[in-house]
């Protein structure tokens, strides 16, 4: 053992007995240490806080724990659960008490008591005890609620307009209403509603609820969400009256290029059911059915690619309150369509985000007046106008201007981003879209009685609701600024599905995009529920022969190409990974077999995927040089390193579900696959058939060369990287180039491919006034121009994916793989690239975890936070034992340190929970 180690294991033996005799001498200091107890905070349901309307049958609970000591971990707990507030008080009637339970579990512990019933709701609590026998005191009382769990318990019926509808492209959004008259008073009432299209519910002229873009985008024909809410405040005993409006939405709109619409169907149809309580404990339901009117409105046209048209002449006044004259008003269609497909929706609701006024007014050379909103996002635009009755105001929206400053949408190809709006009166009036986003920076605006303003103009942001997690900042605000970008163009793609791009006719969950990002969403945001809600559609729209669609949801009825269809196996690894969810992988495992199997099938007994379509290193580097062909990685390489990473990974989640036979089957796989790309593609020096930075990348990311060849690899790929200076990787291999040149000892040329400004780079578009990640490297050209402009997106986060790296290896924050969800946390930050300081924080499900690093008068000071009920590993770079210090103090006399050891130029220390500061000398050389 190292004397280094084994002198300080000694002195933290010999404080321990200190420690205890002082106890034994003053027992006002037990007294003191012990009257520090654990708190509980942020309990949740399936990740989410208060659910209402899941149909998940046992609902996996987390909290997370507060404690003002050190070296805090949950021993034991105790949840009870049941169906009143004053029950679950009084501990009597519990549905479920588990009673003490010794267990250091505190996220993902399912729900063990009685099955409960559709609409049922319960209250749950729970209190813990820590590794120092002290017992928290019980949590605050939250809630979850059930959805319908039933075909069976829809009574109501899909409505729809009863005249045949032109089944050719956009209509006016239909309108549905109906009184009603409710006798009793009130205890409570539910609405589960959804609709085949895109919808808005009103109740006594109040609309309900503030989710967009409802009831969202799913496999249609195999999945359809419903939402629950809660509407007991927005009714009455005596008359009330409910209406909805209806919009094409995915489910009928245009969708896909060629003026492609009615993917799903040609019609659009809604279904909505209350149920009411009453005091007297009676209940009752109001649904739609036969006795509903309907009619249009304002709404002329409201499609997701083209925008809006607004009539606000055409308004109802009153339309959705009780009273109003619907004499005019036809009669709805009953139709059948299928109730065994609905579902409750497993991911976040997108919702309006947050708001964002103009920077500036521009007029154009061309004479438009442009409003730049100082950032390309995803929503629509607010408009304040005032002026006469049948005045057209017209908002254009574009992601960029052209090299003369004039408004650019060729990139948009034939989604038109236009709403039109016409003026009812001569009062102020303010507008907003419905069933429509854009994807924009600058707003041309056309027909505005007088002069618009910046006041009159305000973006409103959309996406999914997914909470905050993490963010980096570093002593670079360029790098800052790419940061910023990540996180917009996450922001702006995770729209209920994650789009490749929100602005052209495109704006489909594309699943390679999706797949090399999921490590870096996963750092940004709690995308947990989001991502399983997506695989659910994923598995759903798999195809019989276990291939993957290009998109999910699928509408372009193709796919099995290799890295899009691995998503099906990486993104749920990757939410075990980030998360600690072992269910996601339970729930995915058929889909992931199904998906390797189909690459089996594919490959033969040769063990080489040199079959079917792919897309290969998507948008790699090209290059007008004779001598250079360009970043061309050869597809069958690419395709064969996925069937072994994929066929990895699977026997890891064999292993982990106890699935022997099935490891052990597929560890033979993987090595008969590695044999064979080992005999195709690689030379014994190292050399690779397609010589370039994404296939050395692609062998050593995912270990599928032999140590000594592997070390040959890396260094061809340093030294390509040395030549050229700069990035040459696509889709497929920037998400890995960086990591493995750190892995294997070059962090100094992946730091130089970060701060690189020139084209080809990630700091590159912020040169050239980006604020999201663009699709291609040279999305704007150094003099200004375009490229291609049929399919130049400005906001396609899938180079974004340097974002994992910032926070693994320039912070240092990483996973360790055995203890999956942060449960122990790797703290190994590597300082370089000329920054000064570096700071990441995530919320995990345990809690914050920070990892900050400064170098200043010569010294390095670190500074991380370990979540309670978690312990970590910090490694130091360039330390030497004998001079850290921790918060001023010399090591032995830590508290939280279980271990600390020279491990050549680094020190490695085992920490408890807590907050630590550590500092030492520092020398500017290769730490690792």
């Amino acid at each position: 053992m190292n004397k280094q180690k084994l002198k300080i294991q000694f002195t933290f033996f010999a404080r321990s007995i200190f420690v205890i005799c002082l106890f034994i001498c003053n027992p006002f200091a037990i007294k003191a240490q012990t009257s520090i107890k654990p708190g509980i905070t942020n309990l949740r349901t399936e990740y989410k806080i208060n659910p209402v309307g899941i149909d998940v049958q046992q609902p996996r609970l987390t909290w997370e724990i507060t404690s003002a000591r050190r070296n805090v971990m949950q021993t034991s707990y105790h949840i009870r659960v049941a169906a009143t507030i004053e029950d679950l008080k009084s501990g009597n009637n519990l549905l479920w008490n588990t009673g003490k339970v010794n267990s250091g579990q505190s996220i993902h512990v399912p729900y063990k008591g009685p099955a409960l019933n559709s609409g049922q709701r319960v209250y749950w609590q729970v209190r813990i005890w820590d590794n120092n026998d002290s017992p928290s005191v019980w949590s605050e009382i939250v809630y979850w609620e059930m959805g319908l769990l039933h075909p069976s318990d829809w009574q109501a019926s899909w409505i729809s307009q009863a005249n045949e509808q032109d089944i050719s492209g956009s209509l006016p959004c239909p309108l549905f209403r109906k009184e009603f008259i409710l006798g009793k008073e009130i205890s409570s009432a539910r609405a589960y509603v959804t609709c085949l299209g895109l919808y808005e519910m009103e109740l006594n002229g109040q609309r309900v609820g503030d989710q967009v873009f409802t009831p969202g985008w799913t496999s249609y024909n195999n999945l359809l969400q419903y939402q629950t809410y809660d509407v007991t405040k927005y009714l009455k005993t005596g008359k009330n009256a409910v209406g909805a409006t209806v919009g094409n939405g995915w489910y009928r709109g245009f969708l896909g290029w060629v003026d492609n619409h009615n993917t799903y169907g040609d019609i659009q149809a809604f279904l909505m059911q209350i149920e009411i309580r009453y005091k007297d404990g009676s209940s009752g339901i109001i649904g739609t059915d036969a006795t509903w009117k309907t009619s249009t409105g304002p709404i002329l046209m409201s499609e997701i690619y083209h925008g809006e048209t607004y009539d606000a002449r055409l308004e109802k006044d009153n339309w959705s309150k009780t009273g109003f004259n619907d004499k005019d008003w036809a009669d709805v269609k009953i139709i059948n369509h299928s109730k065994d497909i609905l579902v409750a929706p497993a991911g976040p609701p997108v919702l309006k985000i947050e708001k964002v006024k103009p920077i500036n007014k521009i007029i154009t050379p061309e004479g438009d007046i442009v409003f730049d909103m100082g950032q390309n996002l995803v929503g629509w635009v607010q408009l304040k106008v005032k002026g006469t009755s049948g005045i057209t105001v017209t908002l254009k929206h574009a992601e960029v201007l052209d090299k003369e400053g004039n408004f650019y949408v060729e990139n948009l190809r034939s989604a038109k981003q236009i709403v039109q709006y016409t003026l009812k009166s001569g009062k102020e009036e303010l507008y907003e879209p419905h069933f429509t986003f854009q994807g924009f920076r600058y707003v041309a605006v056309e027909g505005y009685p007088g002069e618009p303003t910046l006041n009159d103009i305000t973006g409103i942001v959309i996406h999914s609701d997914m909470p905050p997690t993490g963010n980096f900042e570093c002593s670079s605000e360029m790098i800052n600024m790419l940061q910023h970008n990540i996180q917009w163009g996450q922001k702006g793609n995770f729209l209920d599905v994650p789009t490749d791009c929100p602005q052209r006719d495109e704006r489909m969950g594309w699943t390679g995009d999706a797949q090399v990002f999921a490590r870096t969403a996963c750092f940004n945001y709690d995308v947990a529920a989001f991502y399983t809600k997506w695989l659910k559609d994923l598995a759903a729209d798999q195809f019989d022969n276990g291939s993957v669609p290009h998109v999910i949801p699928d509408v372009l009825n193709n796919g099995g190409s290799a890295a899009w269809a691995d998503a099906s196996i990486i993104v749920p690894w990757t939410v075990y990974l980030s998360y600690g969810d072992k269910r996601i992988l339970k729930e995915q495992y058929e889909s992931m077999k199904a998906w390797v199997g189909y690459i089996k099938e594919q490959s033969g007994e040769k063990y080489l995927w040199n079959t079917g379509s792919h897309f290969g290193d998507w948008l790699a580097f090209n290059t007008t040089r004779s001598d250079y062909p360009g970043a061309t990685t050869d597809k069958d390489l690419i395709a064969t390193a996925f069937f072994a990473y994929s066929t990895n990974l699977l026997q890891k989640t064999a292993k982990i579900l106890d699935k022997q036979e099935d490891a052990t089957k597929y560890a033979s796989l993987l090595k008969n696959i590695k044999n064979a790309f080992l005999k195709e593609f690689v030379t014994p020096n190292g050399r690779l058939a397609s010589n370039t930075q994404t296939a050395y990348s692609l062998a050593l990311a995912f270990d599928l060369l032999p140590e000594p060849i592997a070390k040959k690899a890396a260094e061809r790929l340093a030294n390509d990287v040395r030549s050229f200076k700069h990035i040459a990787t696509g889709f497929v291999g920037t998400p890995l180039i960086s990591n493995v040149l750190t892995e294997y000892g070059y962090t100094d040329l992946a730091y130089m491919l970060l701060n690189r400004k020139k084209y080809p780079s990630w700091l590159y578009p912020i040169t050239m006034g980006a604020t999201t990640i663009w699709e291609r490297w040279d999305g704007i050209k150094p003099d200004s121009t375009f490229q291609d402009r049929g399919m130049n997106s400005f906001n396609h986060y899938a180079y974004g994916a340097i974002g994992e790296w910032l926070y693994r290896i320039v912070a240092g924050i990483e996973i360790d793989k055995n203890a999956p969800g942060y449960k122990h946390i790797l703290f190994q930050p590597y300082p370089g690239g000329g920054l000064t300081n570096a700071k990441a924080t995530i919320h995990t499900m345990y809690g914050i975890a920070e990892s900050g690093w400064e170098i200043s008068d010569g010294l390095f000071n670190y500074q991380v936070i370990v979540p309670p009920n978690t312990h970590a590993t910090v490694t130091l770079p360039n330390a030497v034992l004998k001079n850290v210090q921790e918060n001023g103090e010399e090591m032995k006399n830590v508290t939280g340190i279980n271990e600390a050891h020279q491990y050549g130029n680094a020190v490695s220390i085992e920490l408890g929970s807590g907050k630590y500061r550590f500092s030492y000398q520092w020398k500017d050389e290769k730490a690792f």
